[in-house]
């Protein structure tokens, strides 16, 4: 079959792979017919996860065709349409009773990680009962793609973490999938404004045909000045961090006000800064997130 596998710094390839097997009772094999690239990938490539090996394929998070079960699998047929998460997680133990599938103990984010991912024709997918959905026949499996990762962490480690409220003020820095992903979820509880921050202007400008109140460009001379001016000087309520990068993190606690809450979603490789000597009194709640639940 064919996969992308990370082969170095900024390199990867499309090579011809050994077929995955069924290797525990809780195993699924599903066919691949729709994947994505996530920012996690970007930073792979990058060098900022060093647990992905040189040789991995690349990918968690799809949908596809299951092909062959594990005599464990329970709920699922071959034949079923499936959305594959990206967490890969049993349901039973500790972590897992908690809600944290990516601290599951014998699972977690291992897809494109640990354990070869879903950019191939066929993926391998651990404790598949809990870590695969099936869908509805009714509905186009490709539509479905972003519901493996981007959206549920825009959702739960954007939106839900910064505590997104009717009427109050929300900065996002970075308007790639995962950042609007946060901006489309937020619109769900009223906020405003919505304020999108990137460096890109045609990110920008797709970022206010989805329903953005105002964008900014970090890299324009007046930005912060504008961004001060949108909330009055007093800071934004809710601000999410979805890059990744020092300068990033360190201009959204320049933009969480008094009170405010501020939700990391970025993979960060190099060490950032907290600026506790300029946040100790403001009474901000701060959430870091590295891997999606």
């Amino acid at each position: 079959m064919k996969g992308l596998v990370y082969t170095g710094l900024n390199q990867c390839e499309l090579r011809d792979c050994a077929m995955p097997k069924i290797l525990c009772p809780t195993d699924a094999l599903v066919r691949m017919h729709h994947t994505s690239i996530c920012g996690t990938d970007l930073h792979i490539l990058q060098g900022d996860v060093p647990t992905v090996e040189h040789g991995r394929i690349l990918g968690h998070e799809g949908v596809g065709t299951i092909d062959s079960l594990g005599s464990a699998v329970d709920g699922f047929f071959v034949g079923d349409h499936v959305l594959i998460s990206c967490i890969s997680s049993c349901g039973t133990c500790a972590s897992c009773r908690k809600g944290m599938n990516s601290h599951c103990e014998t699972g977690g984010w291992e897809l494109g990680n640990v354990i070869d991912g879903t950019q191939a024709e066929f993926v391998r997918i651990p404790h598949a009962t809990s870590s695969l959905y099936k869908l509805p026949g009714n509905i186009e499996p490709g539509e479905m793609v972003v519901l493996s990762d981007a959206f549920p962490t825009g959702m739960e480690c954007g939106t839900l973490n910064a505590n997104v409220q009717p009427g109050k003020s929300v900065a996002i820095v970075g308007a790639g999938p995962v950042g609007l992903a946060a901006m489309l979820t937020a619109k769900l509880y009223t906020p405003y404004p919505i304020v999108v921050i990137d460096k890109d202007n045609k990110r920008l400008d797709h970022a206010k045909r989805l329903g953005a109140d105002k964008v900014i460009n970090v890299e324009a001379f007046d930005a912060m000045e504008e961004l001060d001016l949108i909330v009055d000087g007093r800071g934004f309520d809710s601000v999410i961090e979805a890059v990744g990068t020092p300068t990033t993190f360190d201009l959204c606690q320049k933009l969480v006000g008094p009170g405010g809450s501020l939700a990391n979603i970025g993979v960060h490789g190099q060490k950032a800064t907290l600026d506790l000597d300029k946040l100790w009194d403001r009474n901000i709640s701060k959430f870091i997130h590295i891997i999606a639940d």
